[in-house]
């Protein structure tokens, strides 16, 4: 049925129809006892991404088993089996859920899941199947799609599709509106939804307006929110594109049978159904290739590596709102039209080239980074001799400069560092602002990426909000902090959280909430307090340098003998350089919050303080004892956020001699990592 398309999505719908449908699957209830494989009723569809891993929604997994566990359910999944019609039936284990919070809260009967609304399932056989060819672009284009799901028109179940239109987005990104072209039937749900015009998968098929067609798609960006693995690990989210990637280059490779690829079809797609195509993009070919030889590379050590490459290669700092690019191949994504006229495919040639040089989190396979640089070389034959020039000039300018590093990485290695490890990493850092409305018990945020010492003044926004409750802070943070970890996460170690705000909120416990996987941030990683105003004194830089080279000497600043007591400017400008001033009340009430007030003006940026104890008339000495002790064996202030985050750990679990440092917080005003100047919006007058 071509009515309402184009002459040329209908050709392209003519195209791909056959590759998606192959790849597609029906989702039902495991096979149980002697009963046929596959004729249980449908849950739902979804479809292959890469070899063994099917994408499909959480509710479609969830369907029939309210009470049961989504992550591990096993599931039945019934496929082609090939070009000639046949079907098979093999079972699946769920994987992951997205968000995991839906393991613990659902919704009711009929309604909505909260999004992303992903499962990610694992088949338990080794079975030939197809896979389809999934988006590199962070955003949709709002063209014609196409999807595809389980129906049952003629009475027994089958894999059709129908045509549209993208209608826009929702749920900030993570949900594409889809047109009332045609009806979503519910067996339909988990399939995807496909670009007719680029001939690639842009969403999955999540549910059906009651009023009418059309509906909505979850986007399969959304991938990249799947949990980042542990330090030194390769994530879910890079095993399974890296497996994309390779599936489809060696079907574009292999010669051992005559049927399209996605790879062939791409190169077949009519040209008029996208009018931004023309001169200066790689062919099909050439992009399903270079795929191909990013994926035979290590991943990126973090989200900032591949962002830096893409400013490099594009000349300008790249969109900041989509989600973090994890790997080799979401740089690319973010090439597309790059700015000024500059070609696409020299842009791409560029950022190749860089990766071929890059410094890998390990070392890569033998000749992988040569073969990189290898086809650069050669697909470049066919563009202008200048970018040739630049490309060459661009590599050998690379291969000197990883060779200056590793040679003083190998010197390092042999000398021995200068001082005893456990410092901060240099890199970005994840920056939570929080504003109070002095009327009202509500919070204006932001989150933002700092970009740290490398360069300085570089803040990048993550996402920001208003008039929050301060029981509500905890749930609107939960997705822009974890968005912010996974563009300054590395393989090495996790992202620094530095909370900016003013003294009077240093008791609100950041570091206590959970947001995933049932562990406190501060456990997680190194969770530091900030002055949202900065230490301006101009014996802050001097008092720095002298607290990070240690040794340091601990100060009761609110309290003398357990008694609270405000300190005066002259005594605390008097205080050796070394200092470190302890507040074991404040933030309190007055007047030991002006303490902190003071130690800052006097030009104080490392600070420990602690939230007030749930008992007031508690002694303050084991506070005092344990951190003047932590103090001496930490011997400088540099290693003081990873110390303090192995002694939450600690405390959290449930180690005795750690319970002193129930609530703990260090103030760490970096002046390396100078803070925005900017004034929080306010709302309208």
């Amino acid at each position: 049925m071509t009515e309402g398309r184009t002459v040329g999505s209908a050709r392209a719908f003519e195209l791909l129809e056959p590759l998606v449908q192959a790849a597609t699957v029906r989702v039902h209830a495991p096979s149980a006892g002697y009963e046929t494989p596959g004729t249980g009723p449908t849950w739902g569809s979804g479809f292959f991404i890469a070899p063994g891993w099917i994408l499909t929604c959480a509710h479609v997994v969830g369907e029939g088993g309210a009470a049961v566990r989504l992550t591990g359910r096993e599931v039945g999944i019934t496929f082609s089996s090939g070009g000639n019609g046949g079907t098979g039936t093999v079972t699946g284990r769920v994987e992951c859920v997205l968000p995991e919070r839906l393991e613990e809260r659902r919704p009711g009967r009929r309604a909505l899941w909260d999004l992303p609304d992903l499962a990610l399932i694992r088949v338990l056989a080794p079975v030939s199947h197809a896979c389809v060819w999934l988006t590199d672009r962070s955003k949709p284009r709002f063209d014609e799609v196409a999807y595809f799901g389980c129906t049952e028109d003629l009475g027994t179940p089958e894999i059709t599709g129908r045509t549209t239109r993208l209608r826009g987005t929702a749920g900030n990104g993570a949900a594409i509106r889809l047109g009332d072209d045609d009806e979503i039937e519910p067996g339909m749900s988990g399939g995807p939804v496909v670009d007719l015009a680029r001939g690639e998968v842009v969403g999955v098929v999540k549910a059906r307006r009651h009023t009418g067609g059309g509906g909505l798609a979850v986007s399969v960006v959304q991938l990249r929110t799947l949990p980042m693995a542990a330090r030194g690990q390769i994530g879910l989210y890079r095993r399974v594109m890296q497996a994309h990637d390779r599936h489809h280059y060696d079907q574009h490779l292999s010669d051992l049978d005559s049927r399209r690829t996605w790879t062939d079809v791409h190169g077949e797609l009519p040209t008029e159904a996208d009018p931004h195509e023309g001169r200066g993009r790689l062919t099909p070919g050439e992009r399903t290739t270079l795929y191909g030889l990013l994926a035979e590379l290590p991943p990126p050590g973090s989200s900032e590596v591949v962002r830096a490459l893409v400013e490099a290669a594009r000349g300008e700092e790249p969109d900041p709102h989509p989600l973090a690019p994890l790997s080799w191949r979401d740089g690319i994504g973010l090439l597309r039209d790059p700015p000024g006229g500059t070609g696409e495919a020299a842009a791409m040639l560029r950022y190749a080239t860089d990766v071929s040089v890059a410094d890998y989190r390990e070392p890569p396979a033998p000749g992988a980074d040569e073969d990189l640089w290898d086809w650069v070389r050669a697909t470049a034959e066919r563009l202008w001799r200048p970018l040739r020039r630049e490309l060459g000039e661009r590599h050998e300018r690379g291969l000197a400069d990883r060779e200056r590093r590793r040679r003083a990485s190998a010197v390092r290695a042999v000398r021995g560092p200068a001082r005893p490890a456990g410092g901060l990493p240099t890199g970005a850092s994840v920056l939570l602002e929080l504003w109070p409305h002095g009327w009202e018990d509500v919070y204006d945020w932001a989150v933002s990426v700092l970009a740290g010492p490398a360069h300085p003044g570089r803040l990048t926004p993550v996402e920001s909000g208003v008039r929050v409750p301060p029981r509500g802070l905890r749930e609107a943070l939960r997705a822009p902090l974890a968005e912010g970890f996974r563009r300054c996460d590395t393989h090495e170690a996790a992202a620094l959280l530095e909370v900016a705000v003013d003294p009077e909120l240093f008791g609100i416990a950041v570091d206590e909430w959970v947001l995933s996987g049932g562990v406190p941030l501060g456990v997680q990683r190194p969770v530091v307090l900030r002055h949202a105003r900065g230490t301006a004194s101009p014996a802050a830089a001097a008092r720095w340098a002298r607290v990070q080279a240690g040794p340091l000497l601990d100060q009761r600043a609110d309290c003398l003998r357990g008694r609270p007591r405000s300190p005066s400017a002259p005594w605390l400008a008097a205080l050796p350089d070394n200092t470190v001033p302890v507040h074991c009340r404040a933030p309190g009430p007055e007047p030991t919050r002006g303490a902190l007030h003071a130690v800052r003006d006097a030009g104080y940026g490392v600070v420990v303080c602690r939230r007030p104890p749930a008992d007031p008339g508690m002694s303050c000495a084991p506070f005092h004892r344990g951190l003047r002790a932590e103090l001496v064996e930490a011997g400088r202030g540099e290693v003081l956020p990873l110390r303090f985050q192995a002694l939450r750990g600690r405390a959290f679990g449930a180690d005795p001699d750690a319970y002193w440092a129930a609530g703990i917080a260090l103030v760490w005003d970096d002046p390396a990592r100078a803070l925005p100047e900017d004034e929080p919006l306010q709302g309208d007058l």
